[in-house]
């Protein structure tokens, strides 16, 4: 009989100062822990290090979608909203904060556009119309972490996007991808994979056993030709959690080999999920109970993963969205 895995088995302490709030200046200047999964060995280098890790057959897939500023204030400074989906250029669906001042009828004013709520779901979602399309260029701010305890900068509009960023859609960067330079980038041989980041992945695990969790829904694109390329790989190098969900719905809902597809996926991946197609990961490194540390889990083992991260702590790792990443082969 499995035993339940519980949310506190992928607990850790992080020390706060261990908390990127910005970008090195050099992208390729990060730490990169590879960790071996065979082996156990964990050797501490540099992203700049990756091509000596680079294998003939290996093929890179990263996810290109581009953030886009969802996080916005009425003009009052009382609500904050965060842009979960657009369903239409005026009918959003937002989280608001504080809920208590957005119930059904009440309206918001961003710039010149009002937008009254017409729906709370029962995860707390607002369902927001606007009288016309607000201008989310001038009012909106990226979505930052709020473990970086501050407010955007213009330097994040740059930094904060991966540099082959191409797809508007995410809320949230796909974070391994944030060590690439274009000079990298050329350097290995990669395709990609389209999945908006919502802003789900921010949402914490509140259950006791793991199974119980509701996963959050995210909208992902598999072009023809990232599926034609992977029939001829002979390692998968997934580039980031986003990219593991894509390719692990597609080789659970379809099989292998993957055929191009677009659509929604919920997938949650942990301890023991087998994975299917997913050779080798980059990742950075996640807090503490979440689905991404899970996820993590389940590829490299929790015992090992958990070792991995104690050592990072112990070396001044920098950690989460701005920090270090780790390279599990």
């Amino acid at each position: 009989m499995q035993m339940d895995v519980l949310t506190t088995d992928f607990d850790y302490s992080l020390p706060e100062e261990l908390i990127a709030e910005r970008p090195l200046p050099d992208r390729a200047a990060s730490r990169m822990m590879v960790v071996h999964r065979t082996t156990g060995e964990i050797e501490h280098r540099h992203f700049s290090d990756l091509l000596e890790y680079v294998q003939p057959g290996d093929l890179f897939v990263l996810n290109d979608t581009r953030v886009v500023p969802a996080r916005f204030f009425s003009n009052d400074g009382v609500i904050e909203l965060v842009r979960a989906e657009v369903l239409n250029p005026t009918l959003w669906k937002c989280l608001v904060r504080p809920g208590r001042k957005m119930k059904i009828g009440k309206t918001i004013q961003i710039g010149e556009a009002i937008g009254t709520v017409e729906g709370i779901d029962d995860q707390g979602y607002r369902t927001i119309r606007f009288n016309h399309e607000v201008d989310e260029e001038r009012y909106g701010r990226l979505a930052l972490p709020h473990y970086m305890n501050r407010e955007s900068d213009p330097s994040d509009k740059e930094r904060y996007q991966t540099v082959y960023a191409v797809h508007n859609g995410a809320i949230a960067a796909p974070t391994a991808g944030l060590h690439f330079t274009p000079e990298l980038l050329e350097s290995i041989p990669h395709c990609f994979v389209t999945l908006h980041v919502g802003v789900g992945t921010f949402r914490p695990v509140k259950t006791d056993r793991i199974e119980d969790h509701d996963m959050h829904t995210e909208h992902f694109v598999m072009p023809e030709e990232t599926a034609n390329r992977l029939r001829g790989a002979k390692r998968v190098v997934a580039v980031g959690t986003t990219s593991v969900r894509v390719l692990e719905h597609l080789a659970t809902t379809q099989g292998l080999p993957l055929k191009p597809a677009e659509g929604d996926t919920n997938i949650f991946i942990y301890p023991p999920y087998q994975y299917k197609i997913v050779d080798a990961l980059i990742t950075n490194f996640h807090l503490p109970q979440s689905t991404l540390i899970m996820l993590v889990s389940a590829f490299a083992g929790k015992d090992l993963v958990m070792r991995a991260y104690e050592e990072a702590i112990r070396l001044r790792y920098r950690f989460y969205s701005y920090g270090d990443c780790m390279l599990i082969l």
